[in-house]
């Protein structure tokens, strides 16, 4: 991944998490520190993901177990106040270059429902120094978005039948 580089890995398909954490694990093996913050996706790889530190630091604020969907309207806004911790956390993380990647995994996501508007997206990617990569990942992408981004990779199930001859 280039230095600096904000890339977008958006779609339906499954496999935007794995391909960044490739990313991670690519840049890790070059010396360098990565940290991943998680949204709305409960705690499904948290514990593995743990054996990866210290070069890869891997932060989730949600309290809950479960995903953010499946959250009575309660519990989602409990939520919601964490998640704006886990940005404030992702902005400082930018501001004193404590890492090489940062990798806001579904945070399209938080947009799409409402959690987070296209202008607080904006200001903590603003807060980033030249030479620190950003990956997003969600499943849906709109313009404006588009627009903070230097690389977009939709990632997308294909389905084919093999016919036997």
């Amino acid at each position: 991944m280039g230095r600096g580089l904000v890339q977008v890995y958006s779609g339906e398909g499954h496999g935007k998490s794995a391909a960044a954490l490739g990313r991670a694990i690519q840049t890790a093996s070059m010396g360098e520190s990565v940290v991943i913050i998680n949204f709305l996706k409960g705690n499904q790889t948290d514990e593995f993901l743990k054996r990866m530190e210290p070069e890869i630091k891997v932060f989730r604020f949600e309290k809950s177990e479960e995903e953010f969907a499946q959250l009575s309207e309660e519990r989602k806004q409990e939520e919601i106040h964490n998640i704006r911790n886990g940005l404030n956390f992702a902005k400082k993380v930018l501001t004193t270059g404590e890492c090489s990647l940062l990798i806001l995994d579904e945070v399209l996501g938080l947009i799409d429902n409402g959690i987070i508007s296209i202008e607080d997206l904006r200001v903590i990617l603003d807060a980033k120094a030249d030479d620190v990569g950003i990956i997003l990942t969600g499943i849906k992408l709109n313009d404006e978005v588009c627009q903070f981004a230097d690389e977009i990779f939709q990632i997308e199930a294909v389905n084919y039948k093999i016919y036997n001859m």
